[in-house]
């Protein structure tokens, strides 16, 4: 039996004889990335915003791929030599996501209400995975990637001086981060959380999960946006861990601003 250890769920073709080089998609994306990051440097309020929109969506794009090579990665590790094959140890976006799951539907998410949907998935063959803990392992490593992205994020904004543009823009990514490990490590099914203690349920509760695993995600996102005590409470959290990691709520706020408002959110 196959299932994904993402959000989404993504066809990504049949196997291939794919090689782990890394895709110059990937390149092309952290390359946006310094792009964005440097326009932020300057000091016309028109050029500073487009770069921190392209880095904030440059870095989202990169992390994304980071996520699920994450997954793949360990995967691979503990016994799905296929992930290999599928392309999934390139960093290829190609093989992780869907234009609309993956592109527009984050995009939306972030500028809407600040919460980064992961588009992206994997597709792992759990028969093929040597123990329940390896299982658990795979779901829980996309996750902590965000979260250790998040961290090197935040520690470069503390230690390294830098104009105000970029550092707001960092900040505002790490957030993203930070919100994308809470949300991702909610043990709801669908949901990377949900994915570490599938493998240590009853049968009757993992057929429960398999069921709801299509409609819970989106039950989720509806609640966070359309009732203000629930997207309240998640947000104190994700802010919590964001202060532990040594975020700047200030600067993050001032990127936030400046990335929305090149879509009319002020």
């Amino acid at each position: 039996m196959v299932n994904t250890a993402g959000l989404a769920f993504v066809d990504t073709g049949a196997v291939q004889n794919t090689t782990a080089r890394v895709s110059p998609l990937f390149l092309g994306l952290v390359a946006l990335t310094v792009l964005g990051g440097v326009l932020s440097t300057f000091d016309g309020d028109g050029l500073r915003v487009t770069g921190i929109v392209l880095l904030v969506l440059g870095g989202w794009a990169t992390s994304l791929c980071l996520h699920e090579f994450g997954h793949a990665v360990t995967a691979y590790r503990g016994g799905d030599l296929a992930v290999r094959a599928k392309g999934y140890l390139t960093l290829d976006p190609r093989r992780y996501t869907d234009p609309v799951l993956s592109i527009v539907l984050p995009l939306i998410f972030v500028a809407l209400g600040g919460i980064p949907l992961p588009g992206g998935a994997v597709w792992i063959n759990h028969h093929a995975l040597r123990t329940r803990r390896i299982e658990s392992m795979v779901s829980l490593a996309g996750p902590l990637t965000n979260l250790v992205l998040g961290m090197l994020i935040a520690a470069a904004v503390q230690l390294v001086p830098m104009p105000l543009g970029l550092s707001s823009g960092l900040s505002y990514l790490a957030f993203l981060q930070v919100i994308a490990f809470v949300l991702n490590i909610l043990p709801i099914p669908g949901l990377d959380g949900y994915g570490a203690i599938e493998p240590w349920l009853s049968g009757p509760a993992r057929r429960f999960g398999e069921q709801a695993r299509p409609w819970a995600p989106l039950a989720l996102f509806v609640l966070l946006i359309g009732v203000p005590l629930v997207g309240r409470v998640f947000f104190e959290l994700a802010y919590v861990v964001f202060g532990l990691v040594g975020g700047d709520t200030v600067l993050t706020y001032l990127g936030q601003s400046a990335f929305r408002s090149i879509f009319g959110f002020l």
